[in-house]
C-alpha cells in the first residue's frame, strides 16, 4: 500500500511509520516538526519506500499534492497536553481542527480507501463509569480535548455523508520508547524517568491512588493497522488496555523516593476504556503486560538523559493556568 503517516515523526506516530515499513508498505510522513523529532526516525535510515517532507497540515494548499494516489491516511499530526491548550487555543484549533478539516477533504478528494484518525479518550472528561464505553457522555475539561473530539466529529460526519472510509480511534495513556522527552510539563512517564535518572523524586499527584489505562505504543500501532485492514466505517473505537493502573504502582515499578503535590482540578480519578467493541469489530487485543512495558521502558530510560527534570516548584509555575481556569 501507499501509506500517509502525518505527525509521522512524533512518539506514536514514528512507530506507526517503522510498522508500516517492516510490513512492505510505501510511506509518506508529512510533520511540521512542531513536536515531531527527526531523530526519532532516524534508525530507520534512507529506504527508497520512506519519504519525509516538513508540511503542516493545517496549511490547506500543501496538503493536497502528497495525498493524491494514497491508499491509507493514518492522521495523527495534532498539538498536545493541556497546559498548552489553555494557554494557546487559537493554536491548537488551527492544527487539531482545521487540520483535520484539511486531511479529510484531501482524502475525498483523492478517493483514499482508508483514513483512520487518531482520537482521545479525553474527550470522556470525568467519566460517570470505568471501564468507558464509546457511548459514554463527551465532557471535555479543556482545550486540547475539545479540538481531538471536534477533529473526531468532522471524520465522522464526512464518513457519514460523504462516504468517507474512516475510522476514528480514541487511545487511551499510551507509553513506550519515543515517547516525548521536552517541551511542554505533560505526560508521566517522561516526567517520572527524567526525574529519575537525575535522582530527583518522582512528583506524584495527590495522592497518587488516581488510576491510568496505561497502553504500550506498539498495541496502539497493531490497532491503527487492524482499523486500516478492516473494512469498519463511520465508528469510534476505544484502545486501551482494557486495565488501569494507580500512578502509586507505576511508581513502585519504577523504584526511587516520591513527593506529592497538589490534585489538579478536570483530572479524572481513573480512565480505563472498555475495549470490548474493538476486540469484536476488529479482533483486535492488547498483547503487553503493564509491568513488561515499564521494564521496556527501564531499558532505555538513557533516551530521557535530556529531557528537562521537573521540580514541585516548577511544575507549580508551568501549571498555574490549570488551577486558574480549571477550578
Amino acid at each position: 500500500m501507499r501509506t500517509l503517516v502525518t505527525g509521522g515523526a512524533g512518539f506514536i506516530g514514528s512507530h506507526v511509520v517503522e510498522r508500516l515499513l517492516a510490513d512492505g508498505h510505501a510511506v509518506t510522513v508529512l510533520d511540521n516538526f512542531a513536536t515531531g523529532r527527526r531523530e526519532n526516525l532516524s534508525h530507520l535510515g534512507t529506504p527508497s519506500s520512506l519519504q519525509i517532507y516538513e508540511v503542516d497540515v493545517a496549511d490547506t494548499n500543501r496538503v493536497q499534492p502528497y495525498v493524491e494516489g494514497v491508499d491509507w491516511i493514518f492522521h495523527l499530526g495534532a498539538l498536545a497536553d493541556i497546559v498548552p491548550s489553555i494557554q494557546r487555543p487559537l493554536d491548537y484549533y488551527r492544527a487539531n481542527v482545521a487540520g483535520t478539516m484539511n486531511m479529510i477533504e484531501a482524502a475525498r478528494q483523492a478517493q483514499v480507501k482508508r483514513f483512520i484518525y487518531v482520537a482521545s479518550s479525553s474527550c470522556y472528561g470525568i467519566p460517570d463509569q470505568c471501564p468507558t464505553p464509546e457511548d459514554a457522555p463527551f465532557r471535555p475539561q479543556y482545550p486540547y480535548a475539545l479540538t481531538k473530539l471536534l477533529g473526531e466529529q468532522l471524520v465522522l460526519h464526512w464518513a457519514k455523508v460523504y462516504k468517507l472510509p474512516a475510522v476514528s480511534l480514541r487511545f487511551f495513556n499510551v507509553y513506550g520508547p519515543r515517547a516525548r522527552t521536552s517541551g511542554s510539563y505533560g505526560a508521566v512517564f517522561g516526567t517520572f524517568l527524567a526525574q529519575k535518572l537525575a535522582g530527583q523524586p518522582m512528583t506524584v499527584v495527590g495522592d497518587g491512588s488516581q488510576r491510568r489505562d496505561f497502553t504500550f505504543v506498539t498495541d496502539v500501532v497493531e490497532a491503527l493497522v487492524r482499523a486500516a485492514e478492516s473494512e469498519v466505517m463511520g465508528e469510534a473505537l476505544n484502545v486501551g488496555s482494557g486495565q488501569a493502573y494507580s500512578i502509586n504502582h507505576l511508581v513502585r515499578l519504577l523504584g526511587g523516593p516520591v513527593v506529592h503535590i497538589p490534585k489538579r482540578p478536570g483530572e479524572p480519578d481513573c480512565t480505563w476504556a472498555d475495549i470490548t467493541k474493538i476486540r469484536q469489530r476488529l479482533g483486535w487485543e492488547p498483547r503487553v503486560s503493564f509491568e513488561d512495558g515499564v521494564q521496556q521502558m527501564l531499558n532505555c530510560i538513557a533516551d530521557w538523559r535530556e529531557a528537562p527534570v521537573w521540580t514541585p516548584t516548577s511544575i507549580a509555575d508551568a501549571t498555574k493556568e490549570w488551577f486558574t481556569c480549571l477550578r
